[in-house]
């Protein structure tokens, strides 16, 4: 079979868990997934992980990466500058079943988004010390690992498959929704709908030499792409129409949209959009 021919259409990096994403032109690729994506998260009093499950408002928290420091802009809200190279003391948190090594972003971050999401929040930022290993059941050999994201360093979607959503979401008499509700970070052209789904290993070219990822695990969706990304307010699509054609049998019935991906080959290289790459096909 002919390996297809692929291009990187858009990459995204979400540098705060559950908090919106930004489209960049390039980003370097570190052992994690790319650089500052999931390299905060928010927690509660009891150092557990929060996200739009139970915070959907946290959507309309918009981050801009600058040279030095991490902007934060939201509704209601003066800006907040975090600095790159500042962290404050020393913390455990939970992500899932997972207890890691944190900092705390101190008072000013903890009060900012308390104050947005009226209930008591504090910000850290991953321990680039830690090494928070992926399911080996699920990483093809790979030892790979991830910071704060759910469970694997990147998440890889087509254009195809937003499309052939949007289509049937139509036919439903239902309004288009964007990536963003699905929250990818690599986006690739060249595909069939969901053809994402059987593909082994993706190698991109880059200047510095190759970026080679395998796809590893149907990403499974529960309600946060059901959130708007405008308001910030959870409705019941596109979930219920993903529920109807992608139920997976791999992921015992559950709706999947994308596949999330380990490093093969290619930490400290750069990712660029519009890059060319090919796909090797799973048998």
């Amino acid at each position: 079979m002919q390996e297809p021919n692929l291009t990187i259409h858009s990459l995204h990096v979400h540098p705060i868990k559950s908090c919106a994403g930004i489209a960049v032109d390039e980003v370097l690729l570190v052992e994690t997934g790319l650089e500052f994506d999931r390299a905060w998260m928010l927690v509660d009093e009891a150092g557990g992980f929060v996200s739009q499950r139970e915070l959907p408002r946290l959507q309309l928290v918009q981050p801009t990466l600058r040279h030095s420091d991490l902007l934060l802009r939201a509704p209601g809200m003066l800006a907040l500058h975090l600095s790159l190279d500042a962290v404050e003391g020393a913390c455990r948190v939970r992500v899932w079943d997972d207890e890691v090594a944190a900092y705390d972003m101190g008072d000013l971050a903890a009060q900012w988004f308390s104050d947005f999401a009226g209930r008591t929040l504090r910000l850290v930022r991953f321990d680039p010390g830690q090494r928070r290993r992926c399911d080996p059941a699920w990483s093809g050999g790979v030892d790979a690992e991830a910071a704060f994201a759910d469970g694997f360093p990147l998440l890889v979607a087509s254009t195809a498959s937003l499309d052939e959503l949007n289509r049937r979401l139509a036919a439903r008499g239902h309004a288009p929704v964007t990536m963003a509700r699905l929250r990818p970070n690599i986006v690739l052209d060249g595909l069939d709908a969901h053809g994402e789904d059987f593909v082994d290993t993706v190698t991109f070219d880059t200047p510095e030499g190759p970026v080679v990822l395998k796809l590893t695990k149907p990403c499974t969706r529960c309600t946060i792409p059901n959130v708007d990304p405008a308001t910030g307010e959870r409705g019941t699509e596109p979930g219920d129409t993903l529920a109807g054609y992608r139920a997976d049998a791999r992921m015992g019935g559950a709706p999947t949209f994308g596949m999330n991906a380990v490093i093969v080959e290619g930490v400290e290289r750069t990712l660029r959009a519009g890059a060319r790459g090919t796909a090797t096909i799973a048998f």
